[in-house]
């Protein structure tokens, strides 16, 4: 059986950093010598006076990095860290196929965007359209989205599909 080229690497982890502190950590990271990434994605901005078009970060607050669990100081010492993602104190290590599919994402040049986690059964509202505002439950996650909205009183359900644009996660 073939071994896993990344096998012999130390795991990914999820660094958190402060508010727009990505690319500074980031760049702090790699100068120290450690494989970071930081999935970016395009968006335009508008001033006043101009728009431009600037990178962002996918995740927010969050910078990935391959290191030692137990030699965990000098990250934690780099410009921007402020903690790593763990549970109980111990660090929690990235599933490093989710990181490849992530490269992979990033790498292949499409336009890409953040979007909000939907797992099915969770409570979403409709955005646009004439169903604009009704809520529902997210019932199907394949081409399209699949909302089933109840009614209590009648204790009926209606499906629809739509976009994933047109739905939003209710908190």
């Amino acid at each position: 059986m073939p071994q896993d080229p990344d096998s012999a690497l130390p795991p990914w982890f999820a660094v958190r950093v402060r508010s727009n502190y990505e690319k500074i950590t980031a760049n702090h990271l790699r100068m120290k010598g450690y494989e970071e990434f930081t999935p970016v994605y395009k968006t335009k901005r508008r001033w006043s006076d101009r728009t431009r078009v600037i990178e962002c970060p996918l995740f927010p607050g969050y910078v990935f990095c391959r290191f030692d669990p137990t030699i965990r100081l000098p990250i934690l010492q780099t410009p921007g860290v402020v903690s790593v993602v763990g549970f109980g104190g111990d660090p929690a290590p990235v599933d490093p196929l989710e990181i490849a599919n992530l490269q992979a994402i990033v790498n292949d040049g499409r336009n890409l965007s953040p979007w909000p986690y939907l797992r099915i059964g969770q409570k979403v509202r409709i955005l646009g359209g004439a169903l604009h505002g009704i809520e529902g439950f997210l019932v199907d996650l394949r081409k399209g989205r699949r909302i089933v909205v109840s009614v209590s009183l009648l204790q009926r359900s209606v499906a629809a599909e739509l976009d994933r644009e047109d739905i939003e996660p209710v908190l």
